[in-house]
């Protein structure tokens, strides 16, 4: 009789293999609903990151992101992106001359592409809420142009997901290198402005800024200070107010700095804006322009022309910046490379009729 050979002892135990292995023993693909179990979130915060939603939490996208790394979660192919043939343009606010210099430029690149235009302002914030982010998303234009104001790293990244480019006018804060930016160079407006005064003799010269927080206000403050510093003068504290570069804080400050027995003689206002309102405030109390009071203001607005008297200012070229911004978004919406991500043009002092030499009583 014939042994039977011996039972063949049973494979040493593997790896757990997934219930969804297929025949061959290889995993299927990982699911959305994986990656939710695993990062212990719901299947609808996984679709949102997958889409580039902005209302997920730092954090949870973060680990959402390395779950799909680890997966190597294989991201649907994305239909080419429909966009709609537009420029979105966004201030922080836009109810003054300055933003219809930049909308008039940048309108002006865009028609002659034959591209529309969509204005949104920010109600004074200079970081766009995540409400606004979506629905740029959702309406997909071409390219975003923000005046001063600025994205997080956040948005930024969103964006650049959704191949949405954008490029920065007039920042309120330093920009990394990445960011494309074009503004003027605000430091020698505040420089060439306070020279000018100083030149003519006025030794007590105030100066109604911008926001403190905001960078051209900050750089057009330095040079008013570098301009004193050249001359071996010091700046009194008092006479260094900061305004929202609008006509209210102009007359504001300028009725406080001009209803004292130790006004200043000259006010170098930080935008033409402001600048009119000082001048309301020096009418207002019986003071004479340029006789009693120098005024400079900046931007050079078109009204600067037309004030009275004639409003001595900083030109800023507003309309170069919005055109040279409009037409580099356009660039990069095309797939091209830029040269440099960093434009300042020039700032040039127009001399009229609101600056003067002060009364010899005055000096």
């Amino acid at each position: 009789m014939t042994e039977a050979p011996p039972a063949t002892p049973p494979p040493p135990a593997g790896p757990p293999t997934r219930a969804s292995d297929d025949a061959g023993g290889q995993p299927s693909p990982a699911t959305i609903a994986t990656i939710a179990d695993e990062v212990g979130v719901s299947v609808t915060t996984v679709s949102k990151v997958l889409n580039g939603k902005s209302d997920v939490a730092p954090q949870t996208r973060a680990r959402v992101e390395a779950s799909l790394d680890r997966h190597q979660y294989r991201r649907r192919a994305r239909r080419p992106p429909i966009r709609t043939d537009q420029l979105d343009l966004v201030f922080h606010q836009f109810d003054s001359l300055w933003a219809m210099e930049i909308i008039k430029a940048v309108e002006t690149v865009a028609s002659a592409a034959g591209i529309g235009l969509h204005l949104s302002q920010l109600g004074g914030r200079h970081t766009p809420p995540d409400q606004w982010l979506d629905a740029t998303l959702a309406r997909r234009p071409l390219g975003v142009l923000f005046v001063l104001c600025h994205l997080s790293e956040r948005h930024r990244d969103l964006l650049a997901r959704q191949l949405i480019p954008f490029v920065v006018i007039d920042t309120d804060s330093a920009t990394s290198a990445s960011v494309p930016t074009v503004g003027s160079n605000n430091w020698n407006g505040g420089l060439i402005a306070t020279r000018h005064l100083l030149q003519l003799g006025h030794r007590r010269i105030a100066i109604i800024s911008g926001p403190s927080d905001v960078l051209c206000a900050q750089a057009r403050t330095a040079g008013f200070r570098s301009a004193h510093d050249e001359a071996g003068l010091p700046v009194p504290a008092d006479l260094i107010r900061h305004g929202d570069f609008y006509v209210d804080a102009g007359f504001a400050h300028g009725m406080a700095l001009l209803d004292r027995p130790d006004r200043p003689t000259a006010i170098f206002a930080g935008s033409d804006m402001q600048a009119l309102g000082v001048l309301r405030a020096a009418r207002q109390l019986g003071l004479d322009v340029p006789g009693d009071l120098s005024v400079i203001g900046y931007d050079n607005v078109p009204v600067a022309a037309w004030t009275v008297p004639a409003l001595t200012t900083v030109h800023q070229p507003l309309r170069d910046m919005a055109g040279t911004a409009a037409q580099m978004l356009l660039d990069l919406a095309r797939g091209a490379e830029l040269s440099t991500s960093r434009i300042d043009l020039v700032t040039e002092l127009v001399i009229r009729e609101s600056t003067a030499p002060p009364a010899p009583r005055l000096i």
